[in-house]
């Protein structure tokens, strides 16, 4: 079965063109259900039926996992299942008409218009570093891309005279504008400061760290929660909290859901409706706090 999962794996990064996290995800989840169907003496994967299948759902339950990691579980199972079944493993699906358990969307967290100023304010432009740290968070915040494909962005990507970067995910191919502020911050990092940290003059990296390698996820995050405890902002702050921000602010501004939709790179709009459920929230604790007789 473990061969199974790897040629799953590998069709997934071949023919779907998934990125690294979400193929390990698919992984993980895989061989956690096989472990279990080891477990449970099932040594034949093609015998699997949906009471098996509905009997992992409940362990998983009863060791307390979260619904929403339950239902990412049956995903990948359901994934994995149609692969046999397009390769003629199995006959019969027996994730087929399984309903995922129904997940309560959180609210996303935001920074407000000033705590994001408060944090763009704190990479000060006196060193390298500096200079590269101010200009990802003015192009996170500008774009609201992802800060995988924000650490991914080559220096092709980036046009300053028209200002606008190519942001790339899978196949789908996406043309984001830049403000003003956020090309000036690009443009004093690409002259002033990354000729000196990259140490390959053919790196074709962007974003590339003090040994002038590619800046990692890891390194990012390490990057934001310097800036947060600096800017003393007492809130959680993920790498996902500017591109929320970015969104809510455009859709507070008056910008329409279908466009940021397309900024955003979200294949269904379902998932930037959650921007408009944080404006509606808004809206109400303005009329609470405002209107006489709230």
């Amino acid at each position: 079965m473990e061969v199974l999962v790897q040629k799953f794996v590998d069709f997934l990064e071949n023919e779907k063109g998934l990125s690294d996290n979400t193929l390990q995800s698919y992984r993980r989840d895989v061989q956690q259900y096989i472990s279990y169907l080891k477990e449970m003496n099932i040594s034949n994967i093609a015998g699997v039926n949906k009471t098996a299948v509905i009997t992992y759902l409940l362990y998983l339950q009863k060791k307390g996992r979260a619904t929403s990691t339950i239902s990412r579980n049956l995903a990948s199972i359901r994934s994995f299942y149609q692969y046999l079944n397009k390769i003629n493993i199995v006959e019969q699906d027996p994730t087929q008409n399984l309903e995922s358990p129904k997940v309560e969307k959180k609210l996303p967290q935001i920074l407000s218009t000033q705590e994001v100023e408060l944090l763009l304010e704190q990479p000060k432009c006196v060193d390298l570093k500096g200079y590269r740290d101010k200009a990802m968070l003015e192009l996170l915040y500008a774009t609201g891309i992802r800060v995988s494909e924000l650490i991914y962005l080559d220096l092709e990507d980036i046009n300053l005279e028209m200002g606008f970067i190519k942001c790339n995910k899978g196949n789908k191919e996406r043309i984001i504008p830049l403000g003003t502020i956020a090309v000036s911050a690009l443009e004093d990092y690409i002259n002033k400061a990354r000729p000196m940290m990259i140490q390959n003059p053919n790196e074709k990296a962007l974003f590339v760290n003090c040994n002038g390698r590619r800046l990692t996820r890891q390194g990012f995050w390490k990057i934001i929660k310097l800036y947060k405890n600096q800017a003393k902002i007492n809130k959680e702050i993920t790498p996902h909290t500017l591109r929320h921000s970015f969104a809510a602010h455009l859709l507070e501004n008056g910008a329409d859901l279908k466009s940021i939709q397309e900024m955003l790179g979200h294949s269904d709009i379902s998932s930037t409706q959650i921007y408009a459920q944080l404006t509606k929230n808004k809206i109400k604790e303005v009329y609470k706090k405002t209107h006489p007789r709230a």
